[in-house]
């Protein structure tokens, strides 16, 4: 009986990891860099990518997990031109219903120092619900649910310097109980730049929106369910 029981509680946290996922590697301007994998990120790697401590969402948008899924600073940087390519991949992902986001965090001289405190956060891309029902698969977590990768373009103007990257997907597939999933790492944006998005481009992560906001509490099999969404957080800053 001891036996069955840790057999079945075993069963239900594979069922429970598989349903999850996480950023596993990067392609920037054609160039692979590995990120962490599974529940074993001590034994990852070198990467870009800031140590995550386990796939389980983050269930709140004001938890400090939900900024970089509790990752801690990375060994590695890659440099990217900017007007370049950054490609997030995964190796699993299972829900259709969501927004996929992707912010940058200007980091300063040193990413030892860089906690992606403060209003600075910004959004580079994002994909919505792109046609209606939300209930359909007409959005950018079906995306990475068929594709397993989401692929960016660093705005060409943007400032060259350090920053954080953060792609962000919030799975809605149960009403009123949106799971926030991010994972982050660093680059080095090179070119001759000198643009910044400021005022209403800016947020703070965590609590770029509140809880109750309609992008995040958005019940999509609801009989009534709107036919329109708008993704939590500020507009996206093209450059």
């Amino acid at each position: 009986m001891l036996f069955s029981t840790a057999v079945t509680a075993i069963g239900l946290l594979a069922a429970q990891a598989a349903a999850h996922g996480a950023v596993t590697s990067y392609v920037i301007d054609g160039t692979t860099y590995p990120g962490y994998e599974g529940f074993a990120p001590a034994t990852s790697p070198k990467t870009i990518q800031w140590q995550w401590p386990d796939y389980n969402p983050t269930m709140t948008v004001t938890d400090k997990k939900v900024m970089c899924n509790g990752g801690t600073s990375a060994d590695l940087t890659a440099k990217v031109a900017a007007g370049g390519k950054v490609r997030a991949n995964w190796k699993q992902w299972t829900h259709a219903q969501g927004p996929v986001m992707v912010w940058m965090y200007p980091c300063g001289s040193d990413f030892k120092s860089c906690n992606g405190s403060g209003k600075k956060w910004f959004k580079i891309d994002q994909m919505g619900m792109t046609a209606p029902p939300l209930s359909g698969t007409s959005w950018g977590a079906n995306q990475i649910l068929t594709k397993l990768y989401f692929e960016s373009t660093i705005p060409k103007s943007l400032k060259a310097g350090n920053y954080l990257i953060r792609h962000e997907i919030i799975a809605l597939h149960q009403a009123n109980t949106p799971q926030f999933y991010a994972e982050c790492a660093q680059l080095e944006v090179t070119g001759s730049g000198s643009a910044s998005p400021s005022g209403d481009y800016l947020a703070t992560i965590p609590g770029y929106a509140p809880q109750s906001d309609p992008g995040i509490t958005v019940d999509t099999y609801a009989s009534n369910a709107p036919t329109t969404y708008t993704p939590p957080g500020p507009k996206v800053w093209s450059g």
